[in-house]
């Protein structure tokens, strides 16, 4: 079928000649592709850098132990010194428990690793530098893993950890080989003395072994566990930020779709299908009802989406997911709030309405969800936007219900108040744009091209 001969015609090489179809298509793309470098490049270009109170507990279990009517406290004298690094400081915050205490921290999504120091550490200290032994058993100190709290942030914790046991190891083991160092200079001077062969035996007895000899100059061993163990179907603590990735997309994107279903229903615009062009009769309806029709459907859109989204990944996917109804109704309110902010975004700022969502819900939330880089290793400007920004918000719901048992305190009770208030401040922005526009008398109504008059006969 050609083109209707009443509507203005244009070439391709007129069309590419306007500078108003050039400069606006420059700009907008080149500022989102330089402040979207920004945003991802500058969150993640020094986590180590940007380290600033990460929490990891620190358990002490250390008894201590009496050595030649002298008392030797290992477990105190680790925790003052790690404590009061100045490497650490300001880096990490210690959370000073007892194991219970730690455990329960790893259960709660409270921190990103553990440093458990075990009770017969004194006493497997003293055994090195002690008689000879046939299988002397090195001084450990645990490293308790938690990837439910994001693999990046607890892999951070145990580099720190590990680094801690290394600088101890290399401390006790100066300590170590000066008391080896005064044992044996005692032993030669009573040789030299010529003691009776009872004390020169009794002195050879006090002499540590060749094998404890060997392990002084590097005495403890890490011994690096799971705090908080995770099934083998959770992308090692990452499928909680792909699941609510799944939902603020279908947030986003269906607002612009439910927008524009509404919108050809309405006769606003055309409705195009390969190369079939239709355009329902025009009708009008009040920007406000406009905004409360989109809502609407985008609620009882959301309910659908949630279901699916769940399906896909838990039915035919297989991730590891408890808490099925808990799963669905928070999808389900995550991606109606994401929906809603998006439509009154649209609502407010009519053609950018697109592009400022995708700047909200992604573009700023992403980098500062701590989802893959914990906020205490991001720079300050991030962890100010993760106060609010909804992404960090959904994914902390989510990674409580995937990981740690849909508990209120893991991060999912601020969830919910977040996404409820989220929910509440873009009906309320929506509407209030919407009734201003209004009464202003800025409709959207359907404007069509002048029909030219038919010519004289």
């Amino acid at each position: 079928m050609s083109e209707p001969s009443r509507v203005m015609g244009v070439s391709a090489r007129g069309l590419l000649s306007r500078k108003s179809l050039w400069l606006p298509s420059a700009v907008i793309v080149g500022v989102l592709s330089f402040v979207l470098s920004l945003l991802y490049l500058g969150a993640n270009n020094d986590p180590v850098g940007s380290t600033k109170d990460m929490p990891i507990a620190l358990v002490n279990a250390d008894r201590g132990v009496q050595v030649a009517g002298q008392r030797i406290d290992m477990g105190a004298q680790i925790v003052a010194q790690v404590t009061g690094s100045e490497d650490l400081k300001g880096k990490v915050a210690w959370k000073q428990v007892d194991r219970a205490a730690a455990d329960e921290l790893l259960s709660k999504d409270k921190v990103f690793g553990a440093l458990v120091i075990p009770d017969d550490f004194s006493a497997s200290v003293a055994a090195l530098a002690g008689p000879a032994q046939q299988d002397p058993h090195p001084p450990t100190i645990t490293v308790l893993t938690n990837p439910a709290a994001g693999s990046f942030g607890s892999s951070m914790a145990t580099e720190i950890n590990r680094k801690v046991v290394q600088a101890t190891s290399v401390q006790v083991g100066h300590q170590l080989t000066e008391q080896l160092a005064k044992q044996q200079a005692a032993q030669q001077a009573a040789a030299q003395a010529g003691r009776p062969a009872a004390d020169a035996s009794a002195a050879h007895q006090a002499a540590p072994g060749a094998a404890a000899q060997l392990m002084v100059t590097d005495p403890i061993k890490a011994v690096v566990q799971e705090g908080h163990p995770l099934g083998h179907h959770s992308g090692l603590g990452l499928s909680a930020f792909f699941y609510t990735l799944v939902l603020v997309l279908g947030g986003m994107l269906g607002a612009n779709v439910i927008h524009t279903q509404v919108d050809t229903s309405l006769g606003y615009i055309s409705s195009e299908k390969g190369p079939f062009r239709s355009t329902a009769p025009a009708q009008h309806i009040s920007r406000t009802r406009h905004f409360v029709v989109s809502s609407v459907i985008m609620v009882a859109v959301s309910a659908l989406t949630s279901a699916l989204a769940m399906a896909a990944a838990v039915g035919v996917i297989g991730i590891d997911a408890s808490h099925l109804p808990m799963l669905w109704l928070f999808g389900t309110c995550a991606t109606a709030a994401m929906g809603i902010t998006a439509l009154a975004l649209l609502a407010a700022f009519g053609t950018p309405g697109p592009i400022m969502s995708m700047l909200v819900l992604i573009g700023l939330a992403i980098p500062s969800a701590g989802a893959t880089i914990p906020l205490q290793a991001l720079p300050d400007f991030y962890r100010f936007l993760a106060d609010f920004e909804p992404f960090r918000q959904v994914v902390d719901g989510v990674r409580s219900i995937l990981y740690f048992g849909a508990q209120a305190d893991a991060g999912l009770g601020r969830a919910w108040a977040m996404v409820g208030l989220g929910f509440v401040i873009s009906v309320a922005l929506g509407l209030a744009v919407t009734r201003l526009y209004d009464r202003k008398g800025l409709h959207r109504s359907p404007s069509h091209a002048p029909q030219p008059a038919p010519a004289a006969a």
